[in-house]
């Protein structure tokens, strides 16, 4: 049916709907744009006419705002010594406050998160929370009840005799939900787990920062099991002198409207896999032009294609040529084909139904080459009450398990259940998976396993407080000194138990350990009455002491929004390092006195951006030298930066 033009012009349209993007709180559901609240949500400090109105509000909304827009000036350092396969993983493990983690964050993944996980402090009454440098007298609170720690983690124990209860959680939540949603890609989904303390709350703030429309359901999660009472009554744990809570919620809320989980209708599942399996025999399988890419790329992919088990080899000399997403020549390849008859008979035209009822619609080629077929399976109805998805007390006793018998940690997510809600992020299964409330890394354990299990290619970024463990614990006693330690060691054994239970797959185990530092940068900004003649010399340096130089590439990787995953080469040329990220996208000398022919051998490499030490240079003319070099080589000289 064609659409009738409405005649009809709204000059204004598009920027309220941009608006409605950037901030869903601030357009009216009639669509008009309230302006009050655009402005306290683009605030980065707090004004003092800001007039509140009827509305979910709390002491420090404003400022939590406020917090959210403040910049940062921190860095991530890496910490090697504590990674696994530096070199080669993509996945990554963030040490510090999250707050500062996802500022940090922000450019180098903004709109490349697919899925956000997370589980919160409660707000029990008994739980840590985070409490931030507010300008609402917070700061002045925690100064005088000794809440910030010997390192200036904010953390404290919200107990309910604390007149801000509730607004400090509502504060702590709004900011890091505010930033995190900027991380979403335009699909992309987050699930909060939350129990009845805060459920109302943490949706009323959710509606805000996400929009009503984009709420999609509220997850009932049956968390432990009485023995005494079936599972079906769904009123697990009841008896006649108190109820028992037996459920948690999980809120579901996607970026926008392109997020789609079909919860209220019986539908199909959609299953992606390679059409690769290293079990199979080698077969050939001629496949026709047209087949479409996963996104619109012009790349040409030739001979072998794929990991050591999941691979196939392409026959034509010419290559798998792909212009703008899509298949432009017939291309024959061989390898260990699944179910390469019925792959023929898709490209003939006709309709493909496997033995389990499964229908073949689509094929299609991923950014790496692979080819995945989509099928469809008919699904029950779904439903929003979570039961047989594990509880809590087998979660613990996983945990206490890898922890050669040691109760580690209390109240540990399954992994059951956190594969079922990556399983419903999305149908496809190579995307970033987040969890900024990382605790003991149930989130990464999930993204291996399912990996391993379906030949996968997710990603994880964790991002936990080194929050101390008590040292009458078993953690503490065991050797874990903080709650990060634990994280990792929890990582490194699952990930060596996968490995040893798939042997032949190609699966990255590994992660890259980053940490919230003070920023790279020295504070050599002095009056002249402060400096004595003695310090003059000593304040060139513009360097903090002992920043390494892979300290300062990922700080320039950060200040660039360079994903903090990307290979890095280590050069060398006359005694002088330099370090080449993804193949060129940045190039980084920091070395002192740089010789003319290897800042020739960078121009020509013609990166993205260069990036050089300030005090790499004796002279001011020798920076302006490096600038021509770079213009006459490259023709872009707004490439080159220095420290």
């Amino acid at each position: 049916m064609i659409e009738k033009l409405k005649m009809e012009q709204n000059p204004l349209s598009e920027t309220v709907e941009k608006i409605r993007e950037i901030c869903p709180a601030a357009v009216t559901r009639d669509g008009k744009i309230d302006f009050e609240e655009l402005k306290t949500s683009l605030a980065t400090d707090v004004a003092e006419d800001t007039i509140e109105k009827y509305e979910f509000t709390w002491v420090g909304k404003n400022a939590a705002k406020a917090e959210a827009n403040r910049p940062i000036r921190k860095t991530l350092r890496p910490v090697v010594a504590d990674s696994k396969d530096w070199d080669n993983t993509k996945n990554l493990y963030i040490e510090g406050d999250n707050l500062d983690a996802l500022k940090l964050l922000q450019e180098s993944y903004l709109g490349k998160v697919k899925m956000i996980y997370i589980d919160p402090p409660y707000n029990t009454g008994n739980d840590f929370v985070y409490c931030d440098n507010f300008k609402m007298g917070c700061a002045e609170f925690i100064e005088k009840s000794g809440q910030c720690d010997a390192d200036g983690n904010r953390l404290f124990a919200n107990t309910k005799t604390n007149g801000r209860f509730h607004s400090d959680w509502c504060s702590m939540m709004y900011s890091r939900l505010k930033i995190a949603r900027n991380l979403l890609t335009d699909d992309g989904v987050i699930f909060i787990s939350i129990d009845e303390h805060e459920v109302a709350n943490l949706k009323k703030v959710c509606d805000e920062i996400f929009g009503e429309s984009n709420f999609y359901t509220n997850f009932a999660w049956l968390n432990s099991v009485s023995d005494e009472v079936n599972d079906d009554t769904k009123f697990a744990g009841a008896n006649l002198g108190k109820i028992k809570s037996s459920y948690e919620h999980i809120l579901v809320y996607g970026k926008t409207s392109l997020y789609t989980m079909s919860l209220d209708k019986p539908s199909s599942d959609t299953i992606i896999k390679l059409i690769t399996n290293g079990d199979n025999n080698i077969n050939e399988l001629h496949v026709p032009s047209g087949i479409k890419c996963v996104n619109k790329i012009n790349k040409t992919f030739y001979g072998h294609i794929g990991g050591n088990n999941d691979f196939y080899d392409i026959i034509n000399p010419e290559g798998m040529i792909i212009q703008d997403g899509v298949l432009k020549n017939e291309v024959t390849i061989r390898g260990p084909l699944r179910n390469h008859n019925m792959l023929t008979k898709f490209f003939n035209g006709e309709e493909v139904i496997d033995a389990k009822g499964q229908k073949l619609i689509d094929v299609f080629i991923s950014e790496t080459g692979m080819l995945h077929t989509k099928k469809e399976r008919k699904g029950d109805t779904p439903s929003n009450v979570l039961v047989g998805k594990s509880t809590t007390k087998n979660g613990t006793q996983m945990l206490k398990n890898m922890f050669d018998g040691n109760k580690i940690f209390d109240f540990v997510k399954p992994i059951e259940l956190i594969r079922y809600l990556i399983e419903k992020a999305s149908v496809y299964t190579d995307f970033i998976v987040m969890d900024f409330f990382s605790g003991s890394a149930t989130t990464a354990h999930a993204v291996m396993q399912l990996n391993a299990e379906d030949g996968g290619n997710r990603r994880y970024i964790m991002v936990q407080l080194p929050e101390k463990c008590d040292e009458k614990s078993e953690a503490f006693k065991a050797g874990y000194k903080n709650i990060c330690e634990i994280g990792k060691e929890r990582i490194r054994r699952a990930g060596e138990k996968i490995k040893a239970e798939n042997p032949d797959k190609d699966l990255d185990v590994g992660f890259r350990v980053l940490r919230v530092d003070s920023d790279n940068m020295a504070d050599i900004a002095k009056r002249p009455s402060d400096v004595t003649q003695g310090q003059l010399k000593l304040d060139v340096e513009n360097i903090v002491p002992e920043r390494s130089d892979l300290d300062l590439l990922f700080g320039v990787m950060v200040d660039c929004g360079l994903m903090l995953d990307m290979p890095i080469e280590t050069k060398q040329m006359d005694d002088k390092t330099y370090y080449v990220v993804n193949h060129g996208d940045l190039v980084a000398c920091f070395e002192k006195n740089i010789p003319e022919k290897l800042i020739y051998e960078i121009a020509r490499m013609n990166p993205v951006c260069a990036v050089f030490r300030d005090s790499s240079f004796a002279e001011p003319k020798d920076k302006i030298n490096l600038a021509e070099i770079f213009k006459n080589i490259t023709g872009n000289d707004k490439c080159v930066k220095v420290l």
